[in-house]
């Protein structure tokens, strides 16, 4: 039996709507993450019995949990929507794991709520399996994210295009507030709601603010810190959230709602998988001033809380807001030095590395093996690395003729730069055809096979193993998956 914690419900019902139940006719897991159990000191075996499966399947909840659907609004695609809220989800209640660090459980895909706004509330097994894979893959790449602690099939079909097996999936994160819920209660005036909020976040998340002498502007600092040091983690891998909407930005500086996300093979700054974003707005190389504008949405809703004098608070948040390009910056460089073998950045990296991805994305080559193969480049008058990978190897080399002359500054053998090459740069990613493989196969012939031993393949994703090769290569012509759908 799980006893749950409930700090989010303690506040008043206008934050959320409170949930029953929403039965669902056959349970069936599909997956218990079992690291994740034994991390957050949850017993697998618990979450495996009949018991646990009618909790992660929505069926039935413990006494110490008190289900509710969190309320938010959001810009989606730039239009602000003043009520969103969670149409499909329950957060079931709150754990604390063995070092005293809180984590909700959150059911994704257990039925309507008053948020639904027409929708049926549940989820197939493809979407939930989908963000099951593409969250443990960030999470092994050691990017900040919500994860996957179950999948479970309800039995039950949903129709989208198709009649499509239904799930829910459970996951856990730090936090599920968003900018979003701030900007709930910042449509309605409600100042008292939006200091309340503030005060939540910040003993939950950032309890070190509270002695700042202006804990909202300290709250705004570190959550634009936050979101730099996210989205170049996220730029680095070449990941491509395709949704970053601001009821999908998380104040804890957490990836969450994974959505039509893809990870990209062949680099393009412009590059667009997903299938609702008509007009590239969250295109890769968009994503630093995306993320910097729903930020400013974010200080907007701080603005009472930061100065009772409007005037006077506006300056220090813009401040804020205006901090993010350079940190961002900072972040990105420190990233793909390591990327590049380099221990820390020095004056003329920057122009190393636009160089690089200019070349990169003339040839479209690949994101995660250009870098990956790096390591085989470093000798010269070689065919094999990243040089096969460009359509004029010849701007390859000359790119790489400034780079072994930057690794010569280091002062440190090739073997070593080597090991930090391979220690930066991820073999294996969830690539967009191999997820799509191992859905097709859960989803239409109901064999989980491909997706187990997809996320094992990406549980250690910078360790090369034998047997693997086709998990480390881009699609051939005709595999390349060129949308990404976000199942709702």
């Amino acid at each position: 039996m799980l006893s749950f914690q409930n700090t989010y419900s303690e506040l008043p019902d206008r934050f959320f709507a409170r949930m029953e139940p929403s039965p669902v006719r056959a349970p069936e897991l599909i997956k218990v993450n079992v690291g994740l159990a034994e991390a957050l000191g949850l017993n697998a075996d618990f979450l495996s019995s009949p018991e646990g499966l009618d909790m992660l399947s929505g069926n039935r909840f413990p006494e110490t949990a008190e289900p509710i659907a969190m309320a938010y609004a959001g810009h989606q695609f730039g239009n602000f929507v003043p009520q969103l809220g969670d149409g499909r989800a329950v957060l079931v209640g709150e754990v604390v794991d063995p070092h005293g660090v809180r984590f909700d459980l959150h059911l994704k895909g257990s039925g309507r709520t008053p948020f639904s706004r027409g929708g049926d509330g549940r989820a197939a097994v493809g979407p939930v399996l989908r963000e099951y894979i593409v969250a443990e893959a960030m999470h092994a790449l050691g990017i900040p994210t919500t994860r996957a602690l179950a999948a479970v099939k309800t039995g039950e079909p949903v129709y989208r295009e198709a009649r499509l097996p239904g799930a829910v999936l459970a996951r856990v994160a730090r936090s599920h507030v968003r900018v979003g819920t701030f900007q709930y209660f910042a449509a309605r005036e409600d100042v008292d709601a939006i200091a309340r909020l503030g005060r939540h976040v910040i003993d939950r998340l950032y309890p070190e603010l509270g002695q700042a002498d202006r804990p909202a502007l300290a709250l705004l600092e570190t959550v634009v810190e936050r979101q730099a040091r996210l989205v170049a983690q996220w730029m680095s891998v070449g990941f491509i959230h395709g949704v970053m909407n601001t009821d999908n930005m998380a104040v804890s500086g957490e990836t969450i709602d994974f959505g039509p996300c893809a990870f990209m093979d062949f680099y393009h700054p412009g590059r667009v998988y997903s299938s609702i974003d008509h007009y590239g707005r969250y295109a890769f190389g968009n994503q630093p001033a995306m993320a910097q504008w729903n930020l400013a949405q974010f200080a907007q809703c701080l603005l009472p809380l930061i100065d009772e004098d409007m005037e006077a608070a506006v300056a220090p948040a813009q401040a804020a807001i205006d901090a993010f390009p350079a940190l961002f910056e900072r972040e990105k460089l420190a990233l793909f030095s390591a990327k590049l073998g380099l221990s820390e950045p020095r004056e003329g990296d920057g122009e190393l590395l636009q160089e690089l991805l200019e070349a990169m994305s003339r040839s479209e080559a690949d994101f995660t093996l250009t870098f990956r193969r790096l390591a085989e480049s470093l000798e010269e008058d070689t065919d094999r690395g990243s040089r096969s990978l460009f359509v004029d190897p010849t701007e390859f080399d000359r790119w790489a003729a400034k780079w072994r002359a930057r690794l010569g500054e280091e002062g440190v053998s090739l073997s070593e730069i080597a090991a930090r090459l391979n220690a930066a740069n991820p073999i294996y990613i969830p690539r967009n055809h191999m997820v799509e493989e191992a859905l097709q196969a859960a989803v239409e012939n109901d064999d989980t096979g491909p997706f187990e031993t997809l996320l094992d393949v990406l549980a250690d994703p910078f360790t090369e193993r034998a047997g693997l090769g086709r998990y480390a290569l881009p699609p051939e012509p005709g595999e390349e998956i060129r949308q990404t759908f976000c199942g709702t």
